[in-house]
Order: C-alpha cells, then structure tokens, then sequence
C-alpha cells in the first residue's frame, strides 16, 4: 500500500496524448527558462560584487557561533578605564582594540585555543597606572559560544596578580567583579571547565536568563522553519537550500546597509522583496518545470542540494569568508521581566511574534491561507474544487524566501554577526524543528522551533556549549521513537 502524501510532480494531470487540443505555439527550451531563474537569483550578487569587508577596527563580539576574546582595564572601584590599547594575538591571529568606557571591548578570535592580551602602559592614564609587579599582558583560553576576559587592575588600591595561563580565573571567564554584560547585552554565565559540568553552582536567575535567550533563539528559528514547512506540506520537496536563503538574506542586509547606505527602515523591507522576488523565480525556473514533468521527490532534493552548494559560493563571493555585522553600533543591553538581551534582540522577538500572528492569520483567515491548506492535505482533491496548486506553491516559494531572509537578518542582528555559513549550522535545526513540531504543519514548525531553541539554551548551563546543538538533536531522536509523526502531525499509513 503506497503512502497519501503526493509525488512532486502531478500524478492527476491527464498525459498528453488524452488532452483536449490546444492551439499550438511555440515552445520555450527548458534551458532558457533555468537560464532565467538563476540570474533572476543573483542579480543582487551581481550588483554587489566587488569586496564587502567589515569596517576595521570593530571590536565588538558576540559568542554565538563564535570565539571572543575580551579586554577590561578597570580601577580599584570597578569602573572601567577607556582609550587603552591593547593587542590580542595567538595562533597566527593579530588585532588591536581600544577600550571604552561604554561598553566591554571584545574581539572575534579565529577558533579556540590560547591568546595573549597584552596591554600599552602608555596608553594608560597619568594617576591610573599598573601596580608595581603587575603584568602587561594575560593569557586565556578562547572557546567557540562564549567569551574569554582578562582583566587588568590599575590605580591606586588595585591589586598586582594578573591570570594564570594555566587556570583562567573567574574574570577571565565573564565574572568581573563590576558584573560587566557581555557583547550581546547578556549576563555571562558561570561555566566550569569542560567535563566538569556537574560542579556548576546554578540558581533560578540562571535558568531563567536562559530561558530567555532560548525563546529569543526559537522565534528567530520558527521564522525560517515555517517556510520549510509550507513548502514540504504543499510539494512534498524537503529544500535543502533553504539554510542559504537564511544567509542571502543577512547578507543583503549587511550590504543594504553598510555598503549600499540604505537606512535600516528601509534595507529590510527591500531585502525582503527581493528575497522573494528570487523565490518567485526559483519557483518559475526551476521547481514548475520538474513539477511538469513528474521529477520524482528524491531527484528534485538532490537538485536542492546543488542548489545548496552554488548559494553558498555565491554567497562566499558577495561577502568574503569572514564574520560581518550588520549593525556596527555596540548593543545596548536592555533588562525586561528579569531576562537581560539587547535592544536590538528584544526588538528582532517583537517583529517576529508579529510575523508569526501574521502568519497564522493568513493560514486561518483568508481565501488564499485555506487554499494553501487545502493543498498542502489533498493536491488532487484542491484542484478539483477550482484552486490551482501550481499558482499556490508559487505564493508559498515567494513568502518562504522571503521569510527565511527576515530571519537570517534579525539573527545576525540579534546575535551581533553572522558569516557565509549561517544558514548551514542551522538547517539541521530548522529540519530538527519542522520534523519535531509535525512535517508539513506551519503550527508544528513555530512549537518544534521553540522547544528547539530552549533545550538549546537551556542545555547550555549543564553541557559544554559546543554540544548545545547536539543536545537538541538527541532530544528529537527520542520524541520521534515515542511519536514518529512529530507532535502535531497527523498519524499516515505508509505501508
């Protein structure tokens, strides 16, 4: 017994031997219609090349995907002293920073691993200078999702030892005794050396900030997933290419703003249309045109995988291969019901809580929404009824990019930056997500997104943070052995 779900192609459309006749015209070669698409996708690459390298000199870090190695020049009374230079280095990595007053001095470091911060005595105030016997410069150990602090005492009343490169101490790991917010506008967590996860001291402040961040990490996630989902539940077609329309977007956002000049008001709403402009013509030349032919699904998700893989050159070729950020001003931190983020995170959740109401809305409410349900659980059934499947899957390839490219922006501005590989760390969670929540549901995509990112953030106090998505991975194997169709997925006879 074969499954319900239907193949990509029609299977109900009449061959063309049995089709009433039609007036014959002339017939376009596939090829023009391929050629078409793929440059109506770069277009904006191609207005864009040229180089797109980060302004020099940014300090600012965030620990998200990445590696931050912090400076700290503080008095006797914890207030931090500014315009000292310093120089991190280590593992071939070089870069000079300048402290403020403002805000911790963070630097993004190639990877983990040992790096030096040594300090300009010159640089230092008259009558706020090193304690006799004190050290210029310091060692930590930097690790991928969080930062790495050294913390230099000067002035009267401060005391001489600088860190051990051996046992970094609590300043080097984020706990300065002024309590200082990390470059996201996060408080940084206690962590214990790998391995010892165990002998955490964790209070409820903890799990709740966590808590915080992990929604925060969900809704972003649940942007993106709905779009996969929408195009899984009407075409059957798993998009592997998907991640990197997540990265097309941060990455025309980055250039809207930075090199283009475009104010951010006006950057989102045009990275949007074009974004989906580049999913209406994906869709015109490429997907439609197997759909015709009947290409089974396996076949066309190699074809997205391809897809992939040349997104991501391109991409390489618009922005280069380092990280970049998409607003250049250091986060300011912003504290609401006891969870501490920046304002520019707080205000990425509002838009898309708005976004995912809107969404809702516009499945429940309006003619199109239904007809896009109603294909999404019966193709053949939708159109008998009158509605044209080929004219919805268009509408739903056009608001998955589009939505996919808000998501990639208000990640990289919520997270302080992003790089050419963004959207592929996170398509195993967005298929993670789509396949927890139930495969082919909007609804189930925004509930796995979300439990997704809080076993995410949360595992985070208990487990070293390069295993966080790991954990989030395991946590789906075990719901998927107790309920194979996700949770709000339907129960499907496939044999």
């Amino acid at each position: 017994m074969t499954t319900d779900r239907p193949t990509f192609g029609d299977p109900h459309e009449p061959p063309p031997r049995t089709a009433a006749p039609r007036r014959p015209r002339a017939r376009r070669a596939p090829w023009r219609r391929v050629l078409a698409a793929l440059a109506a996708a770069a277009a904006p690459a191609l207005i864009a090349a040229g180089p797109a390298a980060a302004a020099p000199g940014d300090t600012g870090c965030t620990p998200d995907a990445v590696a931050c190695v912090a400076v700290l020049v503080l008095d006797a009374d914890n207030a931090r002293i500014p315009d000292v230079h310093a120089t991190v280095s280590g593992d071939g990595f070089s870069a000079d920073v300048v402290t403020t007053a403002d805000a911790v001095t963070s630097v993004e470091v190639p990877g983990p691993g040992s790096y030096t911060i040594e300090i300009d005595p010159a640089t230092l105030p008259a009558d706020k200078q090193l304690p006799a016997g004190a050290a210029t410069s310091a060692t930590v150990t930097g690790q991928v999702g969080s930062t790495a602090r050294a913390a230099f005492r000067v002035g009267a009343g401060a005391a001489a030892p600088a860190p051990s490169p051996s046992a970094p101490s609590a300043t080097d790991r984020g706990q300065a005794a002024d309590d200082a917010p990390a470059a996201d506008g996060t408080a940084e967590v206690p962590q214990a050396p790998e391995g010892d996860a165990s002998e955490r001291d964790l209070t409820l402040g903890q799990v709740w900030q966590q808590v915080g961040s992990g929604l925060r990490f969900g809704l972003l996630l649940a942007l993106a997933s709905i779009g996969l989902n929408l195009v899984f539940g009407t075409t059957g077609l798993s998009n592997f290419a998907h991640g990197e329309q997540v990265t097309f977007g941060a990455a025309l956002g980055y250039l809207s703003i930075n090199v283009w000049g475009l104010p951010p008001w006006l950057a989102l709403p045009a990275v949007l249309v074009a974004c989906g402009a580049a999913g209406w013509a994906q869709d015109a030349g490429i997907w439609k045109p197997l759909r015709r032919r009947g290409t089974p699904v396996m076949q066309a998700m190699i074809v997205t995988i391809g897809l992939s893989i040349a997104l991501q050159f391109l991409i390489q070729m618009m922005i280069g291969g380092r990280s970049l950020r998409v607003l250049s001003g250091n986060p300011v931190p912003l504290r609401l019901a006891g969870v501490t983020l920046s304002e520019a995170s707080w205000i990425s959740m509002g838009i898309a809580v708005v976004c995912i109401a809107g969404i809702a809305w516009w499945l429940t409410r309006t003619r199109i929404g239904r007809a896009t349900r109603a294909v999404s659980d019966n193709p053949a059934l939708a159109a008998a009824t009158g509605i044209e499947p080929d004219r919805i899957i268009r509408v739903v390839w056009v608001m998955s990019t589009s939505f996919a490219a808000l998501s990639g922006i208000l990640i990289a501005v919520s997270f302080g930056s992003f790089n050419w590989s963004l959207g592929l760390q996170f398509l195993l969670l967005m298929f993670a997500a789509v396949t927890l929540g139930g495969l082919g549901t909007a609804f189930g995509a925004l509930v796995g997104s979300l439990l997704i990112g809080l076993v995410v953030e949360v595992s985070n106090l208990v487990i070293p943070s390069d295993l966080r998505y790991a954990s989030a991975l395991v946590i789906l194997i075990l719901v998927l052995l107790v309920r194979p169709q996700g949770i709000l997925g339907r129960r499907e006879r496939i044999g």
